[in-house]
């Protein structure tokens, strides 16, 4: 009996010292691929790069090839760069308008949601959504389109993650999970991917495992399926407590994320979060950094929230074994007093860890410090462009009231009889010109600031009532109100007074717009402040 269990306990510590040699030797490749990170960006941006040569290549009347590469450049953006991903989904949306092409324009918005669910935006994501008809898809479209309203519930009851609200999100994506899997043929990756996906959120873990260890023994994957196969089935070991395993598959889906260049990823800050708990700060620290960099790099604002979120607390934690190995340097040095040489080596011992605690705090210190200088240019810049735009309609305006007390007086003067003396002066000055030059001075001025101001603007009207200007136009009188209101002036005397108009005629534009919107009234104005600048 005790041979048994001596063996027992032996296969049991044989086991766990292979598991850590295993997830050591993991944890080095992964630093190694860390190390040639930029290599992989670097091919991803030069697959961009040929893309955006053919497109330019296009004649500009082939719309249905222009299409077909904006899709392309999508799909290389969407998980690789968040505002450029957005910028070939609008592009796809505007093109497939120019088609005239229904189904293309739902495809355009899926992208669009699917991007704005990336970021974090999920009221933007749904209202997208919304406007999306499904029945009208084949079916291959239909299955992306059920498995994206699965991750959007899933992605919900996660934000959530609550007793109220979260088992009913769940409840509403494995619906549509269970209606794209009737549409994947069975041998697929997307049907083994979104079978082991709906058992784990249902419990079924048993279930789950099998059909990703399925994916995990096929070689053919890509990196990026492969990274979201070893990713969401950890998720299936944390639940069940078996944290090593689940370190292991964070780790091999964290380096195919990188070799796919993929940088709206959960793995390596799952992976930080999981060595943080075990101890392993150094590494922790080390992935989080990573992480918050990926944030950072595609844009992902909930990603950039959990990443800020956990990074102070393992910096923290760092400090504070610091302060903890000075404390007890110290209560030595106290108790072998009497011992001279080794007070001595004990105290060279604490001068180098204050020595070093000293610098990190000092690095810790520049670098919020520089943090707040970019953030307080930040502001300058912006408080800068809005005065500068303020400036120049107050500016312009009083010249051209003191133009038109100038002519007055001149007109005075050739009531007096002195005609021969001011009527050449009085005659060069054109105030219609002066105020079109004005008026023109903005609408560069204006777009330049806002240089996709009038392509969102129209994307709040049906394709019939979006704005089209006249050749060498800029801005006409429908964008010019709107423009002003977006540069901050919503008082519509102040508006009247610019463009010289009555305050009856400025609200009767308002009025006229704002009803031919697709945009409810009361939100109009709102959604012209989203419009962002440069």
């Amino acid at each position: 009996m005790k041979f048994r269990i001596a063996c027992i306990v032996l296969l049991i510590v044989h086991g766990a010292a292979f598991g850590q040699k295993k997830t050591d030797s993991l944890l080095t490749a992964l630093n190694d691929v860390i190390e040639t990170a930029a290599r992989y960006d670097q091919a991803k941006i030069q697959s961009i790069q040929q893309l955006k040569q053919l497109t330019d290549r296009l004649p500009a009347g082939d719309l249905t090839a222009r299409f077909s590469l904006y899709q392309q450049l999508y799909e290389e953006y969407k998980i690789f760069n968040y505002d450029s991903a957005y910028n070939y989904a609008r592009k796809l949306q505007a093109t497939a308008t120019s088609l005239n092409d229904p189904l293309r324009s739902d495809v355009a918005r899926m992208k669009l949601s699917f991007i704005l669910l990336s970021s974090g935006m999920f009221r933007e994501s749904y209202d997208t959504l919304q406007q999306v008809r499904v029945d009208r898809f084949p079916d291959s479209l239909k299955a992306e389109y059920y498995c994206f309203m699965a991750r959007y519930y899933y992605d919900l009851a996660d934000y959530d993650n609550d007793q109220y609200h979260t088992p009913g999100y769940n409840v509403l994506g494995t619906a549509f999970l269970d209606s794209a899997l009737r549409l994947f043929p069975p041998s697929s990756f997307n049907y083994n991917y979104y079978s082991g996906l709906r058992n784990i959120r249902i419990g079924n873990r048993e279930d789950a495992d099998r059909y990703f260890q399925t994916l995990m023994r096929d070689t053919t994957l890509t990196d990026h399926e492969l990274a979201l196969t070893a990713s969401t089935l950890s998720d299936n070991y944390i639940r069940s407590g078996e944290t090593d395993t689940a370190i292991q598959l964070l780790i091999q889906a964290a380096i195919a994320d990188i070799r796919s260049s993929t940088k709206e990823t959960a793995a390596i800050f799952n992976l930080a979060s999981l060595l943080f708990r075990q101890g392993d700060l150094q590494s922790a620290s080390t992935y989080i950094e990573k992480a918050l960099n990926d944030a950072f790099s595609y844009g992902a604002r909930q990603r950039k929230i959990q990443v800020s979120a956990i990074l102070p607390l393992i910096e923290a934690e760092k400090v504070n074994r610091v302060e903890s190995e000075k404390r007890t340097l110290i209560t030595y040095a106290a108790i072998v007093t009497l011992l001279l040489m080794a007070l001595v080596a004990l105290i060279v011992v604490i001068f180098r860890q204050l020595r070093k605690l000293k610098i990190a705090q000092q690095i810790i210190t520049e670098a919020n410090i520089k943090q707040q200088e970019i953030n307080h240019k930040l502001t300058e810049a912006n408080k800068f462009k809005d005065e500068y735009i303020g400036y120049f309609f107050n500016g312009n305006s009083e010249f051209y009231a003191k133009m038109e007390k100038f002519k007055r007086n001149l007109e005075t003067k050739v009531a007096d009889r002195k005609l021969e003396e001011i009527r050449l002066l009085a005659n060069t000055i054109n105030i219609k010109k002066e105020k079109e030059e004005l008026l023109g001075n903005f609408d560069r001025i204006f777009l330049k600031l806002f240089p996709h101001f009038i392509e969102e603007f129209n994307t709040m009207f049906s394709p019939e009532d979006q704005i089209q200007l006249k050749e060498n136009e800029l801005l006409n009188t429908d964008l010019r109100i709107f423009a002003l209101i977006r540069m901050g002036i919503h008082d519509s005397e102040k508006i009247a007074r610019i463009l010289e108009y009555s305050v009856n005629t400025i609200n009767t534009y308002k009025t006229r717009i704002k009803n031919k919107s697709i945009v409810p009234n009361e939100d109009f104005e709102h959604r012209i402040m989203e419009i962002r600048s440069i």
